[in-house]
């Protein structure tokens, strides 16, 4: 058959219309959310990429980290040289000069000797640590004595640190465990004494000394964070990346004071909390084994029920359950999550991973579900001090029960890692998908003690406010929300950063 030129190109010009219309059969092409999920299972057993995708994506907030714990040994050492102090050679630990005999050496002499130099940073940290002479558990908690002397007046050089990591591998926000002022409440509880009538013992203890305290504590963390400003050059052409990290604190009381110490510590957290609101809230550590901790957990429990009755509104989240039968006897194993949750009134609780042997595990996991209590997940420490770690930590357990959790580092110096490293251990370690990494993410902000009302009516699935429904740029009234919620606004701030992270273009692998 011959065709007329005209024909001809009337034949051309349909074909090329029919290939440039999509066909109603054609499969649709997949969200930059699938794309990205594709992207992270191919990639799950191939660490350096894991790496690389885990270390950029938006991880929301840490919210379990000491900040103490959270600096480097190298950096400790460094501090202990230019502020004068000594090495003790038997003990490994930085000590106040008088740098006098052959066992207490000025810290500049281990820049000279590189043996020194890394056994001090070994006994700093859990840096090549091997259980033979000593349990993960022993030499994790005693590095806190050996490097305490270094801090001196370090205090916003530990935020810079922190905050600049967190900058750097895209979290945007962070809740501190830091004590200013604890040691002053001590001292009043030591001269108040004990006394079972808790209303009274606080009236007793609320006075021109605990103002004071709280004062004092408030100064620290103003002069801590116009360091950390400066440190990181905050408002400059070249700040930090660190600038951009919200930073909030949990007053961190210890556990192993006599009960008016500790009850001194509670009132003084729940004070600073009311008056500051970068104390967004109170939290409980040193040892959970300790023997006092363990005579006294239940008394310390029904102090903070007593005090968060009178003040509900300040937020607690406690370490309960950091615990295994070779530490403590089985009796103390039956009942501290649920006693943090049911008597203390705790939001969130850290570590948790005794969760399985408490009295009917199967009910108060479905409590915790019920009530939201979000559990902070600290894979590494869990593994190098309880020994627990893969199919035998609960984690699965806490996720089959429909408990929200959400990851995060506890002492991140101490044990050499980010919250990056977490990520990765969690994916490879539990076949993680990218759904599940994000709602870990969400969660972080969802249960964060940031004020004001949620970005999300309902987490299951994530459904945002009707007034912030729809497109990412935020209409006149979801702007409104927004400005009247910190807690909204840093949820809208993620949602965007996982936008951009997910319009990326991912390497076919």
């Amino acid at each position: 058959m011959t065709y007329t030129p005209r024909a001809l190109a009337l034949l051309i010009g349909l074909a090329l219309s029919a290939c440039a219309t999509p066909s109603t059969n054609a499969p649709p092409l997949p969200s930059d959310e699938a794309r990205t999920a594709s992207y992270l299972q191919q990639i799950r057993e191939r660490p350096p990429y894991l790496d690389a995708f885990l270390r950029r994506m938006p991880k929301g907030g840490d919210l379990h980290s000491h900040l103490s714990g959270a600096i480097y040994a190298e950096t400790y050492m460094r501090w202990a040289t230019a502020d004068g102090l000594c090495i003790d050679r038997t003990k490994l630990a930085l000590v106040p000069p008088p740098c006098a005999g052959p066992d207490k050496v000025p810290a500049s002499a281990a820049n000279r000797d590189p043996v020194l130099y890394g056994q001090v940073i070994d006994a700093l940290s859990m840096r090549g640590f091997l259980p033979v002479a000593q349990s993960g558990h022993d030499h994790f908690f005693a590095t806190f004595d050996k490097f305490g002397a270094a801090q001196g007046d370090h205090f916003g050089g530990m935020l810079a640190e922190v905050a600049d990591r967190a900058g750097g591998q895209s979290v945007s926000y962070l809740e501190l465990m830091a004590s200013p002022g604890m040691g002053a409440a001590r001292a009043i509880g030591k001269a108040a004494g004990w006394s079972d009538d808790l209303a009274a013992l606080r009236t007793k203890m609320l006075g021109p000394q605990m103002t004071a305290a709280v004062n004092e504590a408030r100064r620290e963390f103003d002069a801590a964070e116009r360091a950390m400003r400066q440190q990181m050059r905050c408002g400059t052409d070249s700040a930090q990346a660190g600038c951009a990290v919200t930073i909030r604190y949990l007053a961190q009381t210890i556990r192993v004071f006599p009960p008016e110490q500790m009850f001194a510590q509670f009132v003084l957290a729940f004070e600073l909390a009311k008056a500051d609101p970068r104390i967004v809230g109170l939290n409980l550590v040193a040892p959970e084994d300790d023997p006092t901790a363990v005579k006294d957990y239940e008394i310390q429990m029904k102090m903070l029920g007593f005090l968060h009755g009178l003040s509900p509104e300040v937020k607690i989240s406690l370490h309960a359950g950091e615990l295994t039968p070779a530490l403590v006897p089985r009796e103390a194993l039956r009942f501290h999550v649920r006693s943090a949750v049911l008597v203390a009134g705790a939001s969130r609780i850290g570590h948790g991973v005794d969760v399985m042997g408490e009295d009917d595990a199967p009910g108060l996991l479905a409590e915790m579900a019920r009530r939201r209590t979000m559990v902070e997940i600290n894979l590494t420490s869990n593994d190098t001090i309880l020994n627990v770690f893969g199919a035998a930590h609960p984690f699965e357990s806490y996720r089959r029960a429909g408990v929200p959790l959400a990851l995060s580092t506890d002492d991140e110096g101490v044990s050499r890692i980010d919250l990056t490293h977490e990520f990765v251990r969690a994916t490879t370690t539990y076949s993680l998908g990218y759904a599940d990494l994000k709602t870990m993410v969400r969660n972080s902000l969802e249960y964060a003690f940031l004020p004001g009302e949620s970005l999300w009516r309902g987490t299951a699935p994530f459904v945002k406010v009707e007034a912030c429904a729809g497109a990412q740029t935020p209409s006149p009234a979801c702007r409104a929300f927004l400005d009247r919620s910190e807690k909204a606004a840093a949820q809208w701030r993620l949602e965007n950063e996982f936008a951009r992270f997910e319009a990326l273009t991912w390497p076919q692998q």
